[in-house]
């Protein structure tokens, strides 16, 4: 019984490795018989794996796109994930050519239905520049949420959802009129990208009503039920949606936001920051205010003091607190 799963994971491997094999090839790479390798297929076939097989003169075993995944390696979820995460590879450096082999090997196995999912996403999303900052913590965002907004786009069906921020911040600042704005009340729209920046998701789309164009966090996004409504595209302004996304996260896309003022030229601002994470506005030769934000006020202190320019903050009154903290703190430390 040994050998028999022992050969049966060999030959798995050798179908995995090529498009095709021939039966005597396959026989002499294991040292068995055709029979038995027709026995094996067989029972690779039972436990679920789509192995087809080619007759005539250049006749062939295969990998196929079958029913289902092979048992008690993932499920459908699961496999959709895998596969997400394979095509976007965030936050890993130097996997690009692993994951690519992953995903080939996988997509080899996914069923149709599975396979349309994450193309829908693979095509649907841009990825933002790569930033030098990091996060305290990453957001949670659901997979079979990303698939299913994905769909949407691809289909061209008007989305239903809730949108709020989990534990917001009372003191946070309005937000622009291009943010798309929170509300007690289920938003629709014409979903028309998903943006992928610093491990969190974006959707860009445009209002049913108004006709104006929002960005979405994607983890703040609670779904509805399917609209099953179709909707006919419109222009999108600009025709860049990473930079309409990353334009609106650097002035009002964070759980809290605030306006800085640096007492340094903007542009001395902008050569020490992402322009991704901030817009810089001047205000006088030697005098710049920088908008910024981020997922807690904690964060926006340590990251504004990390500019090694000399800077003054009046609001929000928590952030001036939590500067307050760290400059004592830095002081005591120092002596």
């Amino acid at each position: 019984m040994l050998e028999t799963s022992s050969r049966l994971l060999a030959l798995l491997a050798l179908l995995q490795s090529r498009p095709a094999w021939p039966g005597s090839e396959l026989a002499e790479r294991l040292g068995v018989s055709g029979r038995t390798i027709r026995k094996d297929i067989d029972r690779l076939r039972e436990l679920g794996y789509p192995i087809e097989a080619v007759r005539g003169p250049t006749g062939c075993y295969r990998m196929g796109a079958g029913a289902k995944l092979p048992p008690l390696l993932l499920d459908d979820e699961e496999a959709v994930a895998v596969a997400i995460g394979l095509r976007a590879g965030h936050g890993v450096a130097g996997i690009e050519d692993s994951a690519a082999r992953a995903l080939t090997k996988l997509e080899q196995v996914l069923p149709h239905r599975l396979r349309r999912q994450v193309t829908a996403v693979h095509e649907a999303v841009s990825e933002g520049p790569a930033n030098t900052g990091t996060n305290v913590a990453d957001p949670v965002v659901d997979a079979a949420v990303l698939a299913t907004i994905a769909a949407a786009i691809r289909d061209l069906e008007l989305l239903r959802f809730d949108y709020r921020a989990p534990d917001r911040e009372d003191d946070t600042p309005q937000r622009n009129d291009t943010l798309a704005p929170f509300g007690d009340w289920p938003v629709l729209v014409e979903p028309y990208r998903l943006v992928s920046w610093e491990r969190h998701w974006y959707l860009v789309a445009r209002g049913t009503e108004t006709g104006e164009w929002h960005t979405y966090r994607v983890d703040w996004i609670s779904l509805r039920m399917a609209t099953n409504r179709r909707f006919t595209t419109a222009p999108f302004p600009g025709g860049d949606y990473t930079s309409f996304v990353l334009r609106d996260v650097a002035t009002a896309g964070w759980k809290v936001h605030a306006r800085i003022t640096v007492l340094a030229p903007a542009q001395d601002v902008l050569a020490r920051i992402n322009p991704a994470v901030g817009v810089v506005e001047a205000v006088a030769e030697s005098t710049s205010v920088l908008v910024t934000g981020g997922d807690s006020l904690e964060i926006i202190a340590v990251y504004v003091g990390m500019l090694g320019l000399d800077f003054h903050v009046t609001e929000p009154p928590g952030l001036v607190e939590h500067i307050r903290t760290l400059g004592e703190r830095y002081l005591r430390a120092a002596g």
